[in-house]
């Protein structure tokens, strides 16, 4: 018969294609990760790895029954998750994911509302760019994750919360325009963060660019550093409306324009369709947005 173990195991061998590394992700020796494997291959009546000399690699049949056994791990994961949060509104625990541009911005809000309404909950925190944000939802890593929508994956269910607007920043030495269109900003003028962060792409979208700008050979990681290259004259960004209040200080020699038509990136929580207890992802939301409207009253709501 096969078990869970059996399939936890290859799981894990299916990851890390070495025999040590998935025996030490499942604390177990590896002689006993390696005869689990070989039960599970005399179970099914197929090879599933190929050993090599620098590792293993999965057969053909070995894909599949991985994507396979993926899929069992996680409704068993569902399962223990759907008894054991039955402790609070939210459950006993909950793993929440957000991406950089949001994290230092919103969280240091959210989480004393989020700690005053339940103090029993167990949150653990993940910040990571968006695509290892959806890779994780739909490992069951994570049970939710806070994030710029939409996602374009069918698999996941939004609650779209609010709108985050978004700000030219311009350095303080940049003659003062009398308005700037959206139609106008070119993605080669513009400081960006280097490529796999979603406001890069939001920025080159709303600049009608595909492409890479001359801006890009920077490779800024943060908001933070390209705020202090924009201060120091070396091109404009756009910045979300959330970051001003960390990001631009008084003395930051650089200003801030609304730009015609007003973008905006639409903020809102992604859970997988087949979580259990939705409600509890739908009571989040409506804690962040309440904290959202009295952070700012003139908020736009989605």
């Amino acid at each position: 018969m096969i078990t869970l173990r059996q399939l936890r195991y290859f799981h894990a061998l299916g990851e890390q294609l070495h025999f040590g590394r998935a025996a030490q992700a499942c604390s177990v020796s590896q002689p006993a990760l390696s005869m689990q494997i070989k039960d599970l291959e005399s179970e099914l009546g197929v090879t599933l790895i190929e050993r090599r000399k620098s590792g293993v690699q999965l057969t053909s049949e070995g894909r599949e029954i991985a994507r396979r056994a993926a899929d069992v791990l996680l409704s068993v994961r569902d399962l223990q998750n759907f008894v054991a949060d039955k402790g609070g509104p939210l459950g006993r625990t909950l793993s929440l994911g957000v991406i950089p541009t949001i994290a230092p911005y919103f969280l240091p809000l959210a989480l004393p509302e989020l700690q005053q309404r339940y103090p029993e909950l167990d949150l653990m925190l993940h910040e990571a760019q968006t695509d290892r944000l959806l890779e994780q939802l739909g490992e069951g890593a994570l049970d939710v994750a806070l994030l710029a929508l939409p996602v374009g994956d069918d698999s996941f269910m939004p609650l779209p919360l609010f709108a985050d607007r978004f700000l030219l920043a311009m350095p303080q030495s940049a003659p003062e325009p009398d308005s700037v269109r959206v139609g106008d900003l070119r993605a080669e003028k513009l400081i960006l963060l280097e490529e796999g962060h979603c406001l890069r792409d939001q920025a080159l979208s709303l600049c009608g660019a595909v492409g890479t700008g001359a801006m890009s050979r920077f490779g800024a990681t943060s908001l933070t550093t390209v705020i202090q290259m924009v201060a120091n004259g070396y091109g404009s960004t756009l910045l979300p409306e959330m970051a001003v209040p960390v990001e631009v200080r008084a003395d930051t020699p650089l200003t801030l324009h609304h730009l015609v038509p007003e973008p905006s990136r639409t903020i809102g929580l992604l859970w997988r369709a087949s979580a259990p207890r939705p409600e509890r992802f739908e009571q989040l939301g409506e804690v962040l947005l309440d904290v959202w409207q009295r952070s700012n009253p003139g908020y736009a709501k989605t």
